[in-house]
């Protein structure tokens, strides 16, 4: 081997490092060559116009038309794995959920499941992505419970592209989108797994959640579930842990077990809660200062269950998952044929 291969092919594998060792951060807050990463400078790129769909160009310059098209042409199936390429075989669930789901074709696991199907329009968010063929939610003009519309829904809508500090860069109070929207509550407190890492998240390596949520989650929804909000079912949120539920909590162990458990060992990542001491490694229960949020119960991007749900509501065993639908089939985390709705890990009778 020559010296000038040698020291090419050494250039090579350094600057691949470099790459894949870059976090998300660096990329979004303007790292090396990060602008071109997602505009072209003339619309244009090695003389072939870049803008080719059915839309007439953008005012920013993206290589793609759609502003989730270029996030998705990094992180749709690395860097976060957020759209995997299969809704019956998606990649490891890492918390937020995955949009791959938007995708199947029938959601529906109650006994007229079959008869009566649920589109994949309703596993969650329906970012609108002309590359992976994802379009408006056709069921709602804005986002239930408020007034962001829907056919501005982007991850651009939540994530700032060009990086801040905030948890998943996530938007805090002020303009979205270029004016579409705009933000009341800042942006929430957490701490979320490596996602350069493609490892899956478990009860002892998850996302910590520790304050804010369900407030940010208003900036377009609204007190959704509370009794005053719009809401058909009412629910509580960004509200303390009461030491019935606390107690409930920690001691539930799944159906087969629901009295075994401990205050030690207790986190269940399906079910997470807010909590101010909140750690990606432990494996608390709640405590006192514990709180319910939004995502206790929904994914944020999407999921194999109506209404971006954890677990699937509509059943009541879950290893009835996917059964009349042919969907992915939620994993159960205890593992149990007679396991029942995750409701029962807050409440004793499984209702409110």
């Amino acid at each position: 081997m020559s010296i000038t291969t040698y020291l090419s092919s050494a250039l090579t594998v350094i600057l691949t490092i470099l790459l894949l060792s870059r976090s998300a951060g660096a990329f979004h807050s303007a790292g090396v060559a990060s602008c071109s990463g997602c505009h072209t400078m003339h619309n244009s790129e090695d003389g072939t116009t870049v803008l080719t769909t059915n839309r007439a160009g953008n005012n920013w310059l993206l290589k793609s038309a759609d502003p989730s098209d270029v996030c998705l042409s990094c992180h749709a199936t690395q860097f976060g794995s957020v759209l995997g390429s299969d809704p019956l075989s998606p990649p490891n669930e890492l918390g937020a959920g995955n949009f791959v789901h938007l995708l199947e074709n029938n959601l529906n696991d109650a006994p007229d499941g079959v008869i009566n199907p649920i589109p994949g329009s309703a596993a969650g968010h329906n970012i609108i992505s002309a590359v992976y063929g994802i379009s408006r939610d056709s069921r709602f003009l804005h986002a239930p419970g408020g007034t962001y519309p829907s056919n501005h829904l982007a991850c651009t809508s939540c994530h700032d592209p060009h990086g801040n500090s905030n948890f998943r860069m996530l938007h805090g109070s002020g303009p979205v989108q270029g004016n579409i929207g705009a933000f009341f509550y800042a942006a929430p407190v957490a701490v979320g797994l490596n996602v350069t890492s493609g490892s899956a998240e478990s009860n002892s390596s998850h996302t910590a959640y520790v304050s804010g949520m369900s407030d940010w989650c208003a900036n377009c929804h609204g007190n959704y579930h509370d009794e005053a909000g719009s809401g058909s079912f009412e629910h509580p949120a960004n509200e303390f842990l009461d030491g019935e539920i606390t107690d409930q909590y920690n001691r539930y162990n799944g159906t087969d077990f629901p009295t075994s458990g401990v205050q030690t060992y207790a986190y269940l990542a399906v079910v997470p809660f807010e909590d101010p001491s909140a750690g990606v490694n432990s494996t608390l229960g709640p405590g006192p200062q514990s709180r319910v949020m939004c995502l206790t119960c929904h994914r944020a991007h999407a999921s194999s269950a109506p209404s971006s749900g954890r677990w699937d509501f509509n059943v009541t065993l879950l290893s009835l998952d996917g059964l009349q639908s042919g969907s992915y089939p939620i994993p159960d985390p205890y593992n149990s044929p007679n396991q029942t709705g995750l409701c029962y890990k807050c409440h004793p009778s499984g209702s409110d």
